[in-house]
């Protein structure tokens, strides 16, 4: 797994991603489905050149290489790649995953035939910086899909529980404006022609119980934060967290949705 420079101010977001360790990849089975809807848009084929920007556990790069694809994956916590490429030991071609920041890729302009960023790139504390390093990278002609949560819709409402607990300060943007499809062509409207399509990611627990023991495992924000927080704190933080959740309680347990946007782009 080859290391490129990790930009120094996004290092603590690093080591926060990486306390979800294997456990993220249960975080990404429960948005699987959105995941899928994702990398059916990206519309890979054998052969081509594929890059998936902050990968994760690689559930999204193991999507694409199904298909024959040659993938490379990267992602700025080395925990999280090293739970992928166990997961991926089985993949044909075999996935390439390395250690690189979404705002300083390691590539050459245009190698990639298409680009992919599953809730990942969102997370980038200079939008305008990532944005302009996924256009670099893309060849033109070649084509782009993101999946992002909506500013207004599940995931936003949850984010909002957890920064009501934080004392950290707030990110320079929000990761919900990559969700606003405006916000989007502002980034990448000059490189790309973009389409969008909205989903719902569906996901299913049998109770709060269990949708908190696997946030609090795989999910490295929440973890982070709860692991900060006193006792009084962290017993504040489940309550929210529950409550939360319970909003989702069907005869079954929990259906819980998530509202998401699919951009799809073409570079220009």
């Amino acid at each position: 797994m080859p290391d490129h420079q990790v930009l120094d101010r996004n290092r603590a977001a690093a080591a926060v991603w990486d306390a979800g360790g294997m456990g993220y990849d249960d975080v990404s089975f429960a948005i699987s489905d959105a995941l899928a809807h994702a990398a059916q848009r990206l519309a890979p084929a054998a052969g081509e050149r594929v890059l998936d920007v902050a990968t994760g556990t690689g559930w999204s790069a193991r999507n694409v290489a199904q298909t024959g694809a040659h993938v490379t994956a990267v992602d700025i916590a080395p925990g999280l790649l090293r739970a992928a490429e166990v997961l991926s030991g089985h993949c044909t071609p075999p996935i390439a995953y390395r250690v690189a920041d979404a705002e300083d890729l390691p590539f050459a302009d245009g190698h990639f035939d298409k680009v992919i960023s599953t809730f990942g790139v969102i997370f980038a504390a200079d939008h305008a910086g990532a944005a302009r390093e996924l256009g670099r990278i893309c060849r033109r002609g070649g084509r782009l899909c993101l999946a992002t949560w909506t500013p207004d819709g599940g995931v936003a409402r949850f984010f909002a529980v957890l920064g009501a607990r934080s004392a950290a300060p707030s990110p320079p943007a929000s990761p919900l404006l990559w969700g606003d499809p405006n916000h989007l062509q502002g980034l990448l409207g000059r490189d790309f022609e973009l389409v969008f399509e909205r989903g719902v990611s569906n996901c299913y627990f049998d109770d709060v119980d269990a949708i908190w023991d696997s946030y609090l495992q795989g999910f490295g924000p929440m973890r982070a934060l709860h692991d900060g927080l006193d006792e009084a704190g962290r017993r504040a933080l489940r309550k929210d967290v529950d409550a939360y959740h319970g909003h989702y309680k069907v005869e079954a347990g929990l259906h819980v949705r998530r509202e998401y946007l699919v951009a799809i782009g073409r570079r220009r």
